[in-house]
């Protein structure tokens, strides 16, 4: 059978019914003894603890034999794509295909194994809370991105990712190892993947400035519209919204285009400056806390 069908796939035109067959074939005749086991437990009903070995054996062997079936097709077709009939390919393409094959066969393999130490009663989301697999396969971070957990007191950027800790240099520069089973119990943020930096400040004028505050409103809105440093493709909020005790607010709301913490700072200290020459131009100021106490006029003293 096997023959007639490896003469049936190398007279056809297309090449990937070849690729097809020598990946499908051997892992086949070994399933073959894999049934053979899986037939042959009928016979061991009395021998429980044979049985029970068996049964093992052979769901184990039938991972591996799937696991080598997808080892052999991601082998196969990864021949296929290079091969010289294909025609040239760049040095960048050829090395992608590679990258991409080989991910996938330490990826098979990774999974076959999990897979295999489940069978064998190994907990399997204890392992990958142990090690450091679900931070390689969910990359949450990477080596050198800040990340910050509300849960915890985690914060700093990631120096290392080993398979039990991973080692995080806090802000004021003391290393933090934090075993990665953690990571997996915690929100995590993650900034360094931030897109914009967002600048939310509240803003209060004076009472007595009443009637200009839709004017410094309207001013601010223009200049942040014209700041080269302030995405426009994000939301861009300019509103009176209180009337506090002391003071009328009115708050920005907007997004810088860079995400670096300096830079950030950096614009976000020139936006107040102009809002402060907009509120000055205007001939308002900057409210502060005031109480005003009036004094009840003095009983007339009796003669």
């Amino acid at each position: 059978m096997y023959a007639d069908a490896n003469f049936f796939a190398d007279t056809t035109s297309t090449r990937w019914d070849d690729v097809v067959y020598y990946s499908i074939s051997p892992p086949a005749e070994w399933a073959m003894w894999v049934c053979i086991v899986y037939g042959s437990l009928s016979l061991f009903e009395e021998a429980e603890v044979l049985r029970a070995a068996l049964l093992q054996l052979a769901d184990t062997l039938l991972i591996l034999l799937v696991g080598w079936l997808l080892h052999r097709v991601s082998t196969g077709i990864e021949k296929e794509l290079l091969s010289e009939h294909r025609g040239p390919r760049d040095s960048d393409d050829r090395a992608t295909i590679s990258a991409v094959a080989r991910l996938a066969r330490i990826t098979v393999w990774v999974l076959s194994a999990l897979m295999v130490l489940q069978s064998l009663g190994v907990s399997v989301s204890g392992l990958l809370a142990f090690g450091g697999l679900s931070i390689y396969l969910d990359r949450p971070f990477a080596v050198g991105d800040w990340i910050r957990s509300p849960d915890r007191s985690i914060e700093g950027t990631v120096e290392d990712i080993g398979l039990r800790v991973t080692r995080i240099r806090t802000f004021d520069q003391r290393p933090l190892y934090v075993p990665n089973s953690t990571f997996s119990s915690v929100s995590l943020e993650n900034p360094s993947r931030m897109t914009n930096r967002r600048i939310y400040e509240t803003i209060g004028v004076r009472y007595e400035d009443a009637g200009r505050v839709a004017k410094i409103v309207s001013d601010v809105q223009t200049m942040l519209k014209e700041h080269e440093d302030i995405a426009q493709d994000r939301t861009m909020i300019v509103n009176f919204n209180h009337m506090a005790p002391s003071s009328l607010d009115f708050f920005i709301y907007a997004f810088t285009k860079t995400t670096n913490w300096v830079e950030y700072h950096a614009i976000k200290e020139n936006v107040l400056l102009r809002i402060l020459e907009i509120v000055e131009r205007n001939g308002a100021q900057i409210a502060f806390p005031t109480q005003t106490i009036h004094h009840a006029p003095a009983e007339p003293t009796e003669q």
